[in-house]
């Protein structure tokens, strides 16, 4: 079957879909109808707001631990409008226990952008998603997909799992984008079919967590790789400790640096200051307070 894929220049090339193509897709969705996590909550909408917080709390965060900060999330801020109207100090408090603070600035002032740009109705297509705050390729592809039932060609690191483990079984340095050429045929050919985009992303990320399950993770065959770095003693842990105790009350440096003895005073005070750089702290007279 021959199918019509965009090339990076937007214009149409056809690619022949084969059988073994054909037996992989069989596999993927067999799959996903007999073990997918198909209670997910935000599996349960197509609501674009809602599928966006998915998104970014999933960034680097383990499934379990997001369902619950999800619920609660939407509770506080069950709309776009919500969020943005909410000081970002309120913010960071209900995000406490994700990591990855700066995720919930961005996802603050990507609230605040749909609202004053876009009159609080999201965009409808790839192009403009990209243009908001905190959204890149992959995350604006995820919302065509799973707010919209778009088939635009998406990885993540499941994604890159199924297809390492099914097409590049032996092979090093796998580029994303020799995976993304597949990715998109297969998700043309799924765009044809009663199953849409929706489903087969979905698919292919519960797919893809089972693979690292039974056979670990292949991600480091693809060029471009990156370990995490080790979370205990790091910026990062410091950056997180410092907003975790400033949701509790606004603190002076002293009482700050007491509070947080485990680490050394002058990586502390370097932190402080990125994050007043970076206005995810204030600072009155010695007080620090997280924002209004």
């Amino acid at each position: 079957m021959l199918l019509p894929i965009l090339t990076a220049t937007g214009q149409p090339k056809r690619y022949l879909m084969t059988k073994r193509d054909g037996k992989f897709i069989e596999t993927v969705l067999e799959y996903h109808l007999e073990h997918g996590r198909h209670t997910l909550p935000w599996r349960q909408t197509v609501n674009p707001y809602r599928i966006l917080v998915s998104e970014i709390m999933l960034q680097q965060t383990q499934v379990d631990r997001v369902v619950p900060k999800y619920r609660a999330f939407l509770k506080a801020f069950p709309t776009a409008t919500k969020l943005a109207s909410a000081p970002l100090g309120d913010v960071l408090k209900r995000w406490q226990g994700l990591g990855y603070n700066r995720r919930a600035k961005l996802l603050h002032e990507c609230a605040k952008a749909v609202v004053v740009e876009h009159k609080g109705r999201w965009p409808t297509d790839y192009q403009t998603l990209q243009k908001l705050p905190g959204i890149g390729p992959y995350t604006a592809g995820a919302v065509m997909a799973f707010a919209y039932d778009e088939g635009v060609p998406l990885i993540e690191t499941n994604v890159r799992t199924v297809y390492l483990h099914h097409f590049f079984k032996n092979q090093t340095d796998v580029t994303d984008q020799q995976i993304l050429r597949l990715v998109a045929v297969h998700v043309a050919h799924i765009s044809t079919r009663t199953v849409g985009p929706r489903t087969w992303y979905a698919a292919l990320m519960d797919y893809g967590t089972h693979l690292k399950k039974i056979h670990g993770n292949p991600n480091s065959r693809a060029k471009g790789y990156v370990k995490q770095s080790t979370f205990v003693g790091s910026d990062r842990q410091i950056r997180g400790a410092i907003l975790r105790v400033l949701t509790q009350s606004s603190l002076t440096r002293r009482t700050l640096l007491q509070t947080l003895i485990q680490f050394e005073d002058i990586r502390i005070d370097a932190q402080l200051e990125k994050l007043l750089q970076e206005e995810m702290v204030t600072k009155t007279k010695q007080t620090y307070h997280l924002p209004p």
